[in-house]
């Protein structure tokens, strides 16, 4: 049978609920932005003011709704142009007269006013020669000057609107879409409601624009921030956004089919306008959207697998010929198909951290061409990354580096070649004299040497932890603990243990130790691995704590319900109580909370280490048996070492 793989584009609408006056549908309906005959009309005026910020008398347009009256006080929305247009660039491309007219039409607005100024603060402010320009650039963000000081007392002089921060939004799109995140964001004691449409580079950090989250989460009404899929400027959303997930900050992030032009600035426009200057339902705000954003643990140009704002994760893939098709996300859930052979599934919303999964073709699991593979189930499988709100630890950041270097080498004790991964910190090949301490970090089983490497994400975690001087320059030396043998319970006997004891002793230690600078002495060695790696650390590091000083074991603790494996290693424990509390500084156990598999062992062993007076510290951090703990268990361990 031929099967075909290729990914397009897609259009998965969400439902959304709340606690609005209406339902806010998920995107504007055909029609949306045509003129509707046989309702009532807005009104556009022209406005003049004077600007001294620019020392010269600015023009701006505002809309008046249908049946606008003098006696009544209107909230005001502040509309913005981008770096190719002006006051009439909304009017000429957009034409939000029409859009908000039927809107209004609907019932589906809370009346207002809508300025839309010249968003280039100089004396020339037309959009001619060099819109790029230095001096011309500057004048965007001079405007911030001009709205505060000039603009808004005028708006609040000649029309005398609801003057509150909570009466007052700031939108925009391109350049006006940076103004509004700049501004709205910055001033959130004048605006309530900040909307930025495919928002360009003009935009600030989004350590600059909420530098304080807590304090945008409670004076924010609302956020919103949307872009097109093809946008070339997509990426600044996105970084935005990922920003106000990992704070907390509720927000809209809705990105939609379309590059950087009106069709989605109106369609932003549509949709920002419902819910202005009404309540909100912060619980529903993931749920608008039209696309998700593709998976970071996609390939190169792959669109899908995608990520929804709720972290519900959308799959498509082209397979004519095949007559069953699922995901094996540990749930399998079953995709449909349309009539060009597309399939297609939405999951529920899923947990932080990296998840393993398998396409099934008739039954066949095999990996996801779009997507990057994991050594994970035993077997290569396909990867999605769901961010976590607390992994700043291990993004990212413009720091010094280290670097991961890939050894083969010929092990005498397994009798076949095979390769571990070391980390060498910043500055390692230019510090000829230093030695440096070693970890030697262990994987989990179903996982080889390239997990830590890989999935752990461990060089991003020890470089963010050595730019904030929160831990001690390392290598990091990640091994293959597969061994080879028996496999289920059996593989944890001591045979199997002491093979990998040999290993690590025999041909490990000796190969780092002449191949790379190391500090000498069980004080400058570590050993610490995650569950199947846990308990080889407990039985390769507890025989040997004459060359250990530090051992961490995580997610991890010896069989509750196997006395044949667990009795000789309590024996042990027991019998060498007082040597091993002597030799080891530091014996770290730590568990992800109680839905983490091995926690009822891990306590077992705790009850009988107690007993035997063994001396341990313990920590717990929530996310069960899952990659998200374990790089908090290496972040946090690493600072106690050496």
């Amino acid at each position: 049978m031929r099967t075909v793989f290729s990914l397009i584009l897609s259009v998965a609408l969400l439902s959304a609920s709340g606690a609005f006056a209406q339902k806010i549908a998920p995107e504007g309906p055909k029609g949306f932005d045509q003129p509707t005959a046989g309702i009532a009309h807005g009104k556009i005026d022209s406005i003049a003011y004077p600007s001294k910020t620019v020392g010269t008398v600015r023009k701006a347009l505002v809309y008046t709704p249908p049946g606008y009256s003098k006696k009544q006080k209107y909230p005001v929305l502040y509309l913005l142009h981008g770096i190719g247009g002006d006051e009439k660039e909304w009017l000429k491309g957009g034409h939000p007269e029409v859009i908000l007219d039927n809107l209004y039409a609907q019932g589906k607005l809370k009346p207002m006013l809508v300025v839309m100024p010249n968003g280039r603060a100089l004396k020339d402010d037309r959009a001619v020669g060099n819109i790029y320009s230095p001096e011309k650039v500057a004048g965007f963000a001079n405007f911030e000057q001009d709205l505060l000081t000039d603009l808004i007392p005028y708006i609040e002089k000649t029309y005398k609107p609801l003057t509150t921060r909570e009466n007052r939004a700031i939108a925009g799109l391109s350049m006006g879409g940076g103004q509004s995140l700049d501004f709205g964001l910055g001033n959130l004691d004048k605006f309530a409601w900040v909307g930025g449409f495919s928002s360009a580079p003009n935009t600030k950090m989004p350590e600059v624009l909420v530098p304080d989250p807590a304090r945008a989460k409670k004076l924010l009404k609302l956020l919103w921030i949307s872009c097109g899929d093809a946008d070339g400027l997509l990426g600044i959303s996105q970084r935005t956004h990922d920003y106000l997930y990992q704070h907390n900050v509720p927000h809209v992030y809705y990105i939609e089919p379309g590059g950087h032009d009106f069709k989605v600035w109106k369609n932003g426009l549509y949709m920002f306008s419902q819910f202005l200057f009404k309540p909100v339902d912060v619980a529903s705000l993931p749920t608008y959207t039209v696309l998700g954003a593709p998976a970071a643990t996609n390939v190169r140009n792959a669109k899908y697998p995608q990520l929804l704002p709720d972290n519900r994760a959308v799959f498509r893939l082209k397979a004519p010929d095949a007559q069953r098709v699922q995901i094996d996300l540990v749930r399998k859930y079953d995709l449909t198909k349309d009539a060009e052979g597309y399939w297609t599934a939405t999951t529920d919303t899923l947990s932080e951290g990296l998840h393993y999964y398998s396409l099934l073709l008739d039954g066949l699991p095999v990996a996801d061409p779009a997507s990057d593979t994991f050594y994970g189930m035993g077997r290569m499988a396909s990867g999605i990354e769901v961010p976590s709100r607390n992994g700043a630890y291990y993004a990212p950041r413009d720091v010094p580096r280290g670097a991961v270097r890939q050894q083969r080498y010929y092990s005498k004790v397994t009798n076949s070649w095979r390769q571990l991964f070391v980390y060498t910190p910043p500055g390692y090949d230019a510090s000829a004299p230093t030695k440096y301490p070693v970890l030697y970090l262990l994987h989990g089983g179903g996982e080889d040497e390239t997990g830590w490497a890989k999935q752990g994400k461990a060089d991003l975690i020890l470089d963010n932890l050595l730019a904030d001087k929160k831990a001690k320059p390392m290598l990091i030396v990640m091994l293959d603990g597969n061994m080879g043998g028996p496999g289920g319970l059996a593989g944890f006997g001591d045979a199997t243990l002491k093979k990998f004891e040999d290993e690590l002793k025999q041909t490990v230690l000796p190969l780092v130790e002449s191949t790379y600078r190391v500090a000498p002495g069980a004080q400058n060695r570590a050993l610490a691995g995650l569950s199947m790696g846990g308990i080889q650390t407990l039985y390769a590091g507890l025989h040997n704590t004459d060359m250990f000083q530090y051992l961490g074991v995580f997610s991890s603790g010896y069989f509750a319900n196997s006395p044949q494996l667990s009795d000789p290693q309590f024996a042990f424990m027991k019998a060498n109580t007082s040597t091993i509390n002597t030799n080891l500084k530091q014996l770290w156990l730590s568990m992800g909370g109680p839905t983490d598999i091995a926690y009822a062992n891990n306590k077992v062993m705790r009850a009988k280490m107690d007993e035997m007076g063994l001396k341990y510290a313990y920590s717990e951090y929530p996310g069960g048996h899952t990659w998200p703990v374990w790089r908090h268990d290496l972040y946090l361990f690493a600072q106690k070492l050496f």
